[in-house]
């Protein structure tokens, strides 16, 4: 395997924090240019209410709860505080941020929000404090972690509790899931060995079954709903492959070089932690997020799906991590295997649940990466399968869904293939 050390030498830490900042920026603009057209100022103020106060259990997309406007100011929004916490804490802009710090945006689009989020990351905080740890080191840990935002929001609108109490008690259990997912994410990465990229996935999933088998013991109804924007999605089409554009453009400028050399990526199975910045460099960790970008999209494009915020979630999850373990090589193989058995299954290939199950089946994406095509095609069935099954679980809570079945996935299939090929040797 080629040793590469390219981290800071070609750009500077400011110049990377104004690349991401120009996203949450370019939303607003966005939110600005629509409620200009439609004339939808005031509307757009409601609408943002509605999404901070809104359940947010899968699947509630932010388009269809609120407008359009008001779905693209909560994404700036969530994704600012998240910078702005990168500079309090004086946080390094690395791979594990970007991949963090894309997901974030990305799910702001359906199910987090400021007020859901916010319980969490003060839990997080509480748990540095008491164990006297560097704030630094918990912050992207919080910010997969606000994978569980639906319980806050979930709990503070449950009719069976006090119209009073009800927002009291979803923000101290917020707090309670902060403090405690840094403790079981240390231990769930065990369980999949590194080989499911969403491992707070997998942790918010074991959390959120259980809190919500504890929510079904008292008879407080926790059932994931199907709230789906569906209407036209052409201007989402065009900002999408804007911003992957622009990340395409922004990888050429800092490495000329980045599309001789990226089959660089190959050498690497994704597994984690591969952190593509430190170990290609961010001009080629910046492209290959573009291409990624590209390429799932014209995947969506090409099924007749619709762009609304649950696959916005998905694209720019995917992309985040292309500076994290993702590269075509090893994302093709479980997204092929999801396709395979979606129509094994008769499935419509358009719907929005078997496009999230392609987007975010690149979760395992490590297992391609590390055993070959054949194997990562299988574990894409086995993806799927899962997908379609365990939302009952943990009732939709759980916005990372596809990552606690990715751990599943990579715990059940992983040490099997290590037996075998230990008989071998």
């Amino acid at each position: 395997m080629k040793n590469y050390y390219i981290r800071y030498k070609n750009i500077t830490e400011k110049q990377l924090f104004n690349i991401l900042l120009f996203i949450p920026l370019l939303f607003i603009l966005v939110s600005i240019i629509d409620m200009v057209v439609n004339k939808s100022f005031l509307i757009t103020y409601y609408s943002l209410l509605n999404i901070l106060l809104s359940d947010t259990i899968l699947i509630t997309d932010f388009f269809k709860v609120g407008n359009i406007a008001s779905s693209y100011i909560n994404a700036s929004l969530v994704g600012l505080f998240w910078l702005y916490q990168l500079k309090r804490y004086k946080i390094n802009i690395n791979g594990i941020f970007i991949a963090a710090f894309f997901t974030t945006v990305g799910f702001s689009f359906f199910g987090q929000n400021l007020f859901n989020i916010m319980p969490i990351f003060l839990g997080a905080i509480l748990y540095a404090k008491v164990k006297k740890l560097s704030t630094r080191d918990i912050v992207i840990i919080t910010m997969f972690g606000s994978g569980l935002a639906p319980v806050v929001s979930e709990i503070s609108s449950l009719p069976e509790i006090n119209l009073y109490f009800a927002p009291a008690l979803a923000v101290l259990v917020g707090v309670v899931i902060g403090f405690v997912l840094p403790i079981i994410a240390s231990h769930a990465l065990r369980f999949h060995e590194g080989y499911n990229l969403y491992n707070i996935g997998f942790t918010a999933g074991i959390i959120g079954t259980v809190i919500t088998s504890f929510l079904r013991t008292f008879d407080l109804d926790v059932t994931a709903v199907n709230i789906i924007y569906q209407k036209y999605d052409g201007h989402i089409k065009v900002l999408m492959l804007s911003l992957f554009l622009y990340l395409i453009v922004v990888g050429l400028y800092i490495n000329k070089k980045s599309i001789k050399e990226y089959r660089d990526f190959f050498d690497y199975s994704g597994r984690t932690v591969t952190d593509f910045t430190f170990l290609i460099g961010y001009g080629k960790a910046f492209f290959n997020m573009g291409l990624l970008g590209f390429v799932f999209t014209v995947l969506v494009i090409v099924f007749k799906g619709t762009f609304n915020g649950p696959v916005i979630a998905g694209l720019l999850t995917v992309v985040g991590f292309g500076a994290f373990g993702k590269h075509l090589k090893n994302c093709y193989p479980p997204v092929l295997g999801v396709i395979v058995m979606a129509v094994i299954l008769k499935l419509d290939l358009s719907s929005t649940g078997v496009l999230l199950a392609m987007l975010f089946s690149t979760t395992i994406a490590p297992i391609a990466g590390k055993f070959g095509p054949v194997v990562g095609v299988i574990s894409g069935v086995l993806h799927l399968v899962l997908v379609l099954n365990i939302g009952v679980v943990h009732g939709g809570i759980n916005l990372y869904h596809n990552g606690f079945s990715g751990g599943i996935v990579a715990g059940f299939l992983v040490p099997i293939i290590d037996a075998f090929k230990r008989e071998k040797k």
